[in-house]
């Protein structure tokens, strides 16, 4: 081809005409264009495939949500199991500590029915009327309002008056046997008052001794006790659960119940 003929064709006018009968190439812009429509368009099959993930979506659900109400009534269940035997351990609970109230309390009758039982077989023909026989000993305790409270003194001359003397609590059995008698005669209802017992300070040796003679060894003291506060120089004994810290000292001068102890006699 001649140059001249490619001169001519770009220089050959376009006219309106030729454009409006589509002659003229498209250009690029609007061929990018016809291309996005093309891809946006859905087929009948994606929108069938669309269908089927959102019915299968839906299924899913509906299987999440049943299975989450089946746990939360699997738990109501549990919960509610749990709670009757919460209950039920709390009721078993108070029925044992019912059943060890008792057994304490029938231990204590026990041991207080020995000890009568010593007085009705034995009191009446080796202790005087009104005195208990106790680990071979005869013992008088003042419980009734009417025989008053005396000072250590006085307590020790009205056991004398009887052939005794205040009683002597050397051993742990005479301890928790005096104690016993005294819890279970003692009004609760009152403040717990002491017991005069034949134990005193002595000032010049600083020693605590029994009357007989003999120095103390083992005491049964309260905590902090003796604390020697205003001359406490006389011992008592008290109505304590706990029998190894039933002792106080007292001052002589102190008005108080008392225990007389004497040996038995033979009724021969």
């Amino acid at each position: 081809m001649e140059r001249r003929d490619v001169d001519d064709r770009f220089n050959t006018p376009i006219c309106e005409e030729d454009l409006e009968d589509g002659e003229y190439p498209p250009s690029n812009q609007n061929r990018r264009q016809d291309n996005k429509l093309t891809d946006t368009h859905l087929t009948a099959d994606d929108t069938g495939r669309i269908k089927n993930e959102l019915d299968k979506l839906q299924d899913t659900y509906k299987t999440a949500i049943k299975t989450m109400k089946g746990a939360n009534n699997q738990l109501d269940t549990e919960m509610s199991r749990q709670t009757q035997t919460k209950w039920e351990l709390e009721h078993q609970t108070k029925r044992t500590n019912d059943y060890e109230a008792q057994i304490e309390k029938i231990s204590k009758d026990i041991a207080s029915m020995r000890s009568h039982l010593k007085m009705i077989n034995d009191g009446c023909r080796h202790c005087p009327a009104g005195w208990i026989l106790m680990n071979s000993v005869c013992y008088y305790f003042p419980f009734m309002d009417s025989s008053g409270v005396k000072t250590w003194q006085r307590a020790r001359e009205f056991c004398q008056m009887y052939d005794g003397d205040l009683a002597v609590i050397d051993s742990k059995d005479k301890e928790n046997s005096t104690v016993n008698i005294l819890i279970n005669n003692h009004d609760s209802s009152k403040f717990p008052m002491g017991f005069w017992i034949g134990l005193r300070d002595v000032h010049e040796e600083g020693t605590w001794k029994w009357l007989d003679g003999t120095v103390l060894v083992e005491g049964y003291w309260n905590d902090g006790e003796p604390n020697d506060i205003n001359d406490e120089d006389c011992a008592g004994v008290y109505p304590n659960e706990n029998f190894f810290k039933a002792w106080n000292d007292v001052p002589c001068g102190v008005t108080m119940k008392w225990i007389c102890e004497k040996a038995p006699t033979s009724t021969n």
